[in-house]
């Protein structure tokens, strides 16, 4: 995540007997109590979240459809912002000091980029997929497959982890801003910024896929439309039985659609400030606050705790999962074949 440099006002320090040592913002206790729960919060229900998602999907043979694996998929990257990120960050925004080492403060900083716009990608891949579900449910057990999937999903890790690690780990980020990088670097600092050559490259990369989404989500939304106008009208006479399935398929879709537009929408909400910010502080000289840059930083990483609620509240699947998870009930004989749609099938 790219960092924003600003004179601090405090006169403590990070490390009190090292020379160079990053100035620290003291706060009081309560304050420290107060965003050590709310940011701890988020990261443990990122994880938790997350891993509910994941076990979910792998364990029940049901969910082992193309639309469930990019979902798993897509969670494995939140998860590892809860794992990786959230933490650490935790500690630096709290404490304004980074004392994880230098080194990891690289790969901090890789991995941040790297699994956020690994759900961006993620993302995307699942508004193709749920435009071709809803607009045409019946072929597209054949376009979409497993493998399909599967493919997108090694094409959003690759195209994240190049762009983070090429950046970052390369020190290509600090081509022509010698200067503030040298004015940065200090004893338990933490502070990536990017040139503006990155930055552009960085709007365009999330602001093509967002455009794409919401394109993508815009047709769906009108075709359901479409299809519910065209159900009601005809839901008076005789259907033959491939007409009735094909009404139920299109109305679990457009449900599945639905929940998943929520999420981009939720996702775009928590990316478009931050991405706006780093583009204008890169082309003026970066005047964004400490204070405000972290809260930006923060939506972001609350972005991939907010899926699994989304899911948990519109997916009586998800729910149904689990309760059986936590239950422990997975682990009998034949759990996995267990059936998570009954419900869902009566309320249809």
């Amino acid at each position: 995540m790219v960092n924003n440099f600003s004179q601090a006002q405090a006169v403590e320090l990070c490390y009190e007997n090292v020379n160079g040592s990053f100035i620290k913002t003291p706060h009081s206790l309560r304050p420290r109590a107060i965003l050590y729960a709310v940011l701890g919060f988020g990261a443990v229900l990122a994880v938790f979240g997350n891993l509910l998602v994941i076990v979910a999907i792998l364990h029940f043979k049901q969910l082992h459809t193309p639309t469930n694996l990019l979902i798993a998929s897509l969670a494995c990257a939140d998860f590892l912002v809860g794992v990786t990120v959230m933490p650490f960050s935790t500690v630096r925004s709290v404490e304004s000091c980074w004392y994880f080492g230098e080194s990891y403060c690289k790969f901090h900083t890789c991995f941040d980029t790297f699994f956020c716009f690994a759900s961006l990608f993620h993302l995307c891949c699942i508004s193709v997929d749920r435009y071709i579900a809803v607009t045409d449910p019946l072929t597209y057990p054949i376009k979409i497959t497993l493998s399909v999937s599967g493919i997108c999903i090694v094409l959003s890790w690759f195209f994240s982890v190049t762009y983070s690690f090429s950046i970052f780990y390369t020190g290509a980020n600090e081509e022509g801003i010698e200067e503030l990088v040298v004015a940065l670097t200090c004893v338990g600092g933490c502070q990536a910024p990017l040139n503006q050559n990155w930055v552009l490259l960085c709007f365009l990369l999330f602001f093509v896929p967002t455009v794409v989404m919401v394109f993508i989500y815009g047709k769906i939304f009108l075709v359901a439309k479409h299809q519910a106008r065209k159900i009601e009208s005809t839901a008076s006479q005789a259907q033959s039985s491939s007409e009735s399935y094909k009404e139920r398929v299109a109305k679990r879709e457009r449900k599945v659609a639905k929940t998943l537009g929520i999420a981009m929408a939720a996702f775009l909400v928590s990316w478009l400030p931050y991405i706006i910010d780093a583009v204008i502080d890169a082309y003026m000289n970066f005047i964004t606050p400490p204070y405000v840059y972290e809260i930006l930083v923060w939506c972001v990483y609350y972005n991939s705790a907010m899926n699994p609620l989304i899911y948990a509240f519109f997916y009586p699947w998800f729910r149904k999962a689990i309760k059986l998870i936590v239950s422990g009930k997975v682990f009998r004989k034949d759990s996995s074949a267990t059936n998570l749609f009954s419900e869902e099938l009566e309320t249809d």
